[in-house]
């Protein structure tokens, strides 16, 4: 197996794939917690905005906090099962014109650029990095293939647009004075952006 290390104070812990991190932050108490530096969020697959509980949520939470039960979780795939299925991942067909589609919406992110729209070059101050691109075809393979599809569809690639953009595009002062925030801008990208290229991507 390949192994990654993490390094902390000074410490270098090595560590088997699929090893991976998740990160939380509360939006109220900042104490204690830390914006990560745009680079690296920008090795997060996804950014997750997670919104006060259902009720149906609450009456969960409830059953299984304050009844004395202990609940005991259950190893439902191993590291090597996973990695195999992460191989499969990248063997889903995505048809050139919906990859174009998937580089012309992170493109219009980037102002002042070719692709850029209206939105775009007012409240964007960087778009997102390839990267960006890179989630947006993976997890569309990964939704396809929950889809018991072997291919990715155009609406593939809008489901999993938000998640995999929204903490790769740093706004500018204007857009931070207006309250505007990032899933605003680029839904509005995602309006402004057609399926179809007005010109074929050029051969590789």
């Amino acid at each position: 197996m390949q192994e990654k290390s993490v390094t902390v104070g000074g410490t270098i812990h090595t560590l088997k794939e699929p090893f991976f991190v998740l990160a939380t932050q509360n939006p109220i108490e900042q104490e204690g917690t830390y914006p990560l530096p745009e680079a690296q969020l920008d090795r997060f697959l996804f950014k997750l905005v997670v919104g006060y509980s259902t009720r149906e949520e609450l009456a969960t939470i409830l059953d299984r906090t304050t009844r004395g039960e202990k609940p005991q979780a259950e190893k439902v795939i191993d590291g090597e099962t996973l990695m195999r299925f992460q191989a499969l991942v990248r063997e889903v067909i995505i048809a050139p014109h919906v990859q174009d589609y998937a580089i012309r919406l992170a493109l219009a992110t980037h102002p002042e650029g070719p692709h850029a729209v209206d939105i775009t070059n007012q409240y964007i101050r960087w778009g997102t990095s390839p990267r960006g691109v890179q989630t947006l075809v993976l997890a569309a393979k990964v939704r396809a293939l929950l889809d018991g599809r072997y291919n990715v569809s155009f609406e593939d690639i809008r489901r999993v647009y938000l998640p995999s953009l929204r903490h790769r595009v740093l706004l500018n002062f204007e857009a931070q004075a207006e309250g505007v925030d990032s899933d605003d801008v680029l839904l509005k990208v995602l309006e402004a952006v057609p399926e179809k290229a007005q010109k074929p991507v050029a051969a590789a």
